[in-house]
């Protein structure tokens, strides 16, 4: 039997971007959580690093301590055990206001500045392909303390200039966030299938930061579409633990995030 703080020798690609998403989450915070992964991350969190971390969702129920995965915002569990159940006009107004410390969010594309498109592919007005919109993706990105972005490394995805902007991230960079006028604190960190990117403090540019094991520079390079910022030395990210894995898979045992 393998002790819970042993490596892992069999893991998903999905369950090493559920368990670093989590690791980005701090004890105390109030996490505006989307549904899927966002929200397994979230609760990932509460079983080990963040024990006093609450979650919000869309819906208007704070803090639920719920027994299964959340699969919806209108599903029961996003209710089970909340501190209060308010209305999506609550906790958007209280957004705005900056009461959450961070977002969770994702999209089709995203530039070197973390800006995020979750509208189309192509001419807004005769598009390739039409999504789903901004939803909330907009106002969390906007306001919350800082937001965490994750998506599938792919070079379609990374892209040099955006179809279309859905989702502020630090804009043209430098202080151009600042004078939009936007009261968030803008994206932290790019969680990927391959690695993890940061931003420049200054320039707000992405960088790579973290590699995933057996994961390569030239892997991640080959699939962003600009000419990426890659430090002297990169980060290895740690494997995922036996317990971290025994988690993920007690909160999704069908794997359906």
């Amino acid at each position: 039997m393998e002790r819970s703080g042993e490596y892992a020798e069999n893991y998903t690609i999905g369950e090493m971007m559920v368990t670093t998403a989590a690791k980005e989450l701090r004890d105390g915070e109030l996490v505006f959580a989307g549904i899927g992964i966002p929200t397994l991350a979230t609760l990932l969190a509460k079983y080990t690093v963040a024990p006093r971390l609450s979650i919000v969702v869309e819906s208007g129920c704070i803090a639920p301590q719920p027994r299964r995965l959340i699969m919806s915002v209108g599903d029961n569990a996003c209710a089970e055990r909340a501190v209060c159940l308010t209305t999506l006009y609550t906790v958007f107004s209280d957004q705005q206001r900056g009461l959450y410390d961070v977002g969770v969010v994702s999209g089709a594309q995203v530039d070197k500045y973390g800006n995020l498109n979750s509208t189309c592919i192509g001419d807004y007005e005769k598009p390739t392909v039409r999504f789903t919109g901004s939803g909330g993706a907009n106002d969390i990105a906007s306001s919350v303390g800082r937001t965490l972005i994750l998506m599938r490394l792919e070079r379609r995805r990374f892209v040099k200039n955006l179809d279309f902007l859905t989702s502020p991230g630090y804009l043209e960079g430098y202080d151009s966030r600042r004078k939009a006028g936007l009261t968030g604190g803008g994206p932290s960190a790019v969680i990927t299938d391959k690695c993890v990117f940061r931003f420049d403090p200054v320039t707000k540019e992405m960088y790579l930061d973290a590699l995933y094991p057996r994961v390569s520079v030239e892997d991640v390079v080959g699939e962003v579409s600009w000419k990426l910022k890659v430090p002297e030395k990169v980060k290895t990210a740690p494997p995922l633990t036996v317990r971290e894995v025994e988690l993920i898979r007690m909160l999704d045992p069908l794997g359906l995030y």
